[in-house]
């Protein structure tokens, strides 16, 4: 009989702490509520109209989003296209990089002038095409810094999602629609379209 009693208070031990772990206040459904907080317990709104502006601005960070994240391919394709148009000149019967250039398919054939007069076994390649492109502090810094601020609005987007509001996460998603729907071309052919 102590046996059963045990196995019951211990069951009801168990049950008590699942209600209790459960009533944490981490709700895994959506709600409307027009006072749940944004980012911190200071950004509460606390009217209906408070409520829609603070729509309307994740409708507008999330417009900022698509926009940041198109604005990084474009430069990327910029970047590119600038390492591409440099000019690396070679020098045939030379063994060093100058030597790779002087097989390369994409090299054309000219004449140079030099100090010792007009040096006519040279090839010059408008384009390098192979692995990827030079570390450059006036490219990658820029890029870093893109980068980091696309992160930092994807990850304050992510939190307003994670409210479960309904009005946060339409507000979030029109406004991606939105970014998209008006610049969603330049991030086409990109590796950061997402």
């Amino acid at each position: 009989m102590d046996h059963s009693m045990s196995h019951t208070s211990g069951m009801s031990g168990m049950s008590g702490m699942s209600s209790s772990s459960s009533g944490s206040g981490m709700t895994m459904v959506f709600t409307d509520a027009h006072t749940t907080p944004l980012f911190s317990s200071a950004w509460a709104p606390s009217s209906s109209g408070a409520y829609a502006g603070t729509c309307i601005f994740l409708i507008v960070l999330a417009i900022i989003d698509r926009c940041l994240i198109a604005f990084k391919a474009t430069m990327e394709r910029q970047w590119l296209a600038t390492h591409l148009k440099r000019r690396y000149i070679a020098i045939s019967g030379t063994t060093t990089e100058a030597g790779r250039i002087n097989s390369d398919p994409d090299a054309k054939i000219a004449s140079l002038v030099t100090a010792q007069g007009v040096e006519e076994s040279v090839k010059i390649v408008h384009s390098v095409s192979e692995g990827p492109i030079p570390w450059r502090f006036s490219v990658d810094l820029p890029r870093a810094l893109l980068f980091l601020c696309i992160a930092g609005v994807s990850y304050l987007l992510m939190l307003a999602v994670m409210t479960m509001n309904i009005g946060y996460f339409c507000s979030v998603l029109t406004g991606a629609f939105i970014g998209e729907l008006a610049v969603g071309r330049y991030i086409q052919n990109s590796k950061h379209g997402h």
